[in-house]
Order: structure tokens, then sequence, then C-alpha cells
């Protein structure tokens, strides 16, 4: 790695650690970013775990410091992601570089459709709901969001948010909360698991994390209350452009 390549990646990693603590969907910009540099695939969404895993760290951390914090529902809702990470890590250890890519920007232009709708941020003020079906409904929901995050991990915040906003009706500042805790669970078992199998990038990985992390802490102390309408003004644009060279030029 390059000191070009690290420049970039540090200042990549805190954009992206705010984006993903505010609205979800960095992995959708970092994951092209690592390929286009010339890693392959698997050791692309491999190394891109470590930055997930301590941006979200530090972001959970920021905040509980602020007060922001939902148990042991978001314990619950991690037991099941878990289990869905590890059957989606395995899978994502054996698939095929062209597939992947090809599979990574169907998954950005997906996210893209869901950032223009956004449906689930029209419940602004909603009444939280705890009823027993609900809770349930989510545990389960969680399994298939964690089978995607140890898969591919690209856009899984926006799910996250869409569950808890539209089941529960919990505000961002709880959301985000929860979302960041979750990832931080299943994401220590996806990474384990590419260690095990030797996919990890550990320069290209730990360099993007430092990034990850300032950004997460950042965006956890201020985010509570705060539009994230341009971030995902600027997430739209930025992932329309990876899709378009991953498909056609990767």
């Amino acid at each position: 790695m390059t000191l070009v390549d690290a420049l970039i990646l540090l200042g990549v990693g805190v954009v992206v650690g705010i984006i993903n603590t505010l609205a979800g969907g960095g992995s959708l910009i970092t994951l092209p970013l690592f390929i286009f540099m010339g890693l392959p695939s698997s050791e692309a969404n491999a190394s891109n775990r470590i930055g997930v895993f301590l941006q979200s760290l530090v972001a959970a951390g920021g905040f509980k410091s602020k007060g922001v914090s939902v148990f042991p529902y978001a314990a619950y809702v991690s037991i099941t992601a878990v289990i869905g990470s590890i059957i989606g890590a395995y899978y994502a250890v054996d698939i095929r570089g062209d597939v992947f890519n090809k599979i990574l920007a169907v998954v950005m232009v997906v996210v893209m459709i869901l950032t223009v709708l956004k449906p689930y941020l029209s419940k602004t003020g909603a009444t939280e709901i705890f009823t027993p079906k609900s809770k349930v409904a989510t545990i389960i929901i969680f399994f298939f969001v964690g089978l995607y995050g140890g898969f591919i991990q690209a856009g899984v915040g926006f799910i996250i948010i869409a569950t808890l906003t539209g089941i529960h009706g919990f505000n961002m500042a709880k959301t985000n909360s929860i979302k960041t805790f979750v990832i931080v669970c299943y994401t220590l078992v996806a990474l384990g698991i590419f260690i095990y199998e030797d996919q990890v990038r550990w320069d290209y990985g730990l360099t993007l994390a430092a990034g990850n992390s300032a950004g997460g802490w950042i965006a956890s102390r201020w985010s509570v209350g705060k539009d994230d309408k341009y971030i995902r003004a600027f997430l739209l644009v930025t992932v329309f452009a990876m899709a378009v060279k991953l498909w056609f030029f990767s």
C-alpha cells in the first residue's frame, strides 16, 4: 500500500464513519474503493469489516456516553443477527470475484432506490411500539439482517433503520444506537471467520478503520436530532458513480 493509498483511505474513512453512523450505507463506498485499489473482491469484503467493526464500536460508545441506549432489546436482536452472520460470512468466502462484483453493483442500485423512497424516515415522532408480536418479528428479521451483513454488509444500515423505525417507531437516535450495537456483535463474528480463512488485508483494513473510528465518534456525539438528508444526497451521487464503474469497468 502506497502513502497516497493510505491518505485516501484515511480521508474516505472519516467521511464513511460519519455516513455509517448517521444513515448507513458507507460500505457502498469503501467496498468498491478497495476493489478499485486492486484488492480481490473476497479480500476487499473481508478487510472492510475491520473498519466497520471499530467504527461501530466507537459509535456505540459515543451513543452510550450521550445516554442513548435500548437494552436489553439490542442484545436480543443481536443474538439472531450473529447466527445469521456466521452463515453469510462462510458464503462470502467462497464466492467468485466477478459474481461478487455484479452482486455488489445490484445491491448498490437497490440501496439507492431505498434512499430515494425512504418511506421509513417519514415516521418522525411516531409512538414506540413494544408488543410481543413486534418483538418476535424483529428478532426474526435480524437473523436475515445478520445473514446479509455477514455476506456483504453494504447497505445493511438502511435495512436496520427501516426495521426499527417501521416496526417499533424508534426515533433516529435510538435506532442508530441499536444499529451500531448489532453491527458490532455480528461483525466481530464475521471478521473472525474471514481472519480464519486468511482473507483480511490488515494494512488496508486498519488504515480505513482509523478514519472510520474518527468519523463514527464525531457523528455519534452530535448526531442526535440532526437531519441526514445531505448525507443521503452525497451517498446517492457517490454510490451511483461507483456502481456504474463496478458493473461496466471492473
